[in-house]
């Protein structure tokens, strides 16, 4: 039996509203009468792989954070983890929305080796994690874009507001930050491993929230 519910990805810039978007997302689906699940990625405190990419990131385990290819697979063996249960969900619920998934691994490895989306580090995480490691392909994949020095103003405000989401060496490179924002456009512009959309990151709360109803609907009643 095939899977029933629908995968929808939520991915973006550090800073650019990915958690507040999921929120959102989620409860307007509710309105619709679907089933929802939420997971996000990395796993921090779950899993052992996502732990050692937080450390890396703050300074621990001498060069690994220097290794693009060695935080690729940290990155992805924590996914790898978690497939049966985004199965299981999937089976559960009609939506499963994840905040940061495959494409975060790739555009964040692109970015670091400044490649683009025709790279070969893209084409090897999708080889290594949907491939290899039988992770489930996106239905929709959503791009919240929003400026690079908007990210950033709201990571630094974050960071503020809540000392447990300090900033950690990728976050706090702003130039890493942009290459990043141009491979996502590259993602989305080419539907790497399925449909993308974009969404306007910099809208309202009202306006915001008036987009959520509406892609909701079309998610939810489309599937």
């Amino acid at each position: 039996m095939g899977r029933m519910g629908r995968l929808v990805v939520v991915e973006g810039l550090d800073g650019a509203g990915k958690r507040t978007l999921t929120e959102s997302l989620t409860a307007a689906l509710r309105e619709h009468g679907a089933t929802v699940t939420t997971m996000t990625f990395p796993r921090y405190g779950r899993d052992v792989h996502a732990d050692l990419v937080r450390e890396a990131l703050h300074g621990a385990h001498g060069d690994l954070a220097e290794s693009v290819y060695g935080m690729a697979v940290l990155y992805a063996l924590d996914r790898r983890g978690a497939r049966d249960d985004i199965r299981r969900a999937l089976d559960e619920h009609d939506v499963v929305l994840l905040d940061r998934y495959v494409a975060s691994n790739a555009a964040y490895q692109a970015a670091r080796l400044r490649q683009g989306v025709d790279g070969p580090v893209v084409r090897w995480v999708r080889e290594l994690e949907i491939d290899r490691f039988g992770l489930p392909v996106p239905d929709t994949q959503l791009l919240l874009r929003v400026p690079v020095e908007v990210a950033a103003e709201r990571a630094v405000a974050r960071e503020r507001q809540d000392t447990s989401r300090t900033r950690d060496a990728f976050e706090s490179d702003d130039a890493l930050q942009a290459r990043c924002a141009r491979v996502y456009d590259g993602l989305a512009a080419s539907h790497w491993l399925s449909e993308w959309r974009v969404l306007d990151g910099t809208r309202s709360v009202a306006a915001n929230r008036e987009a959520m109803v509406v892609l909701a609907k079309e998610l939810y009643l489309g599937k």
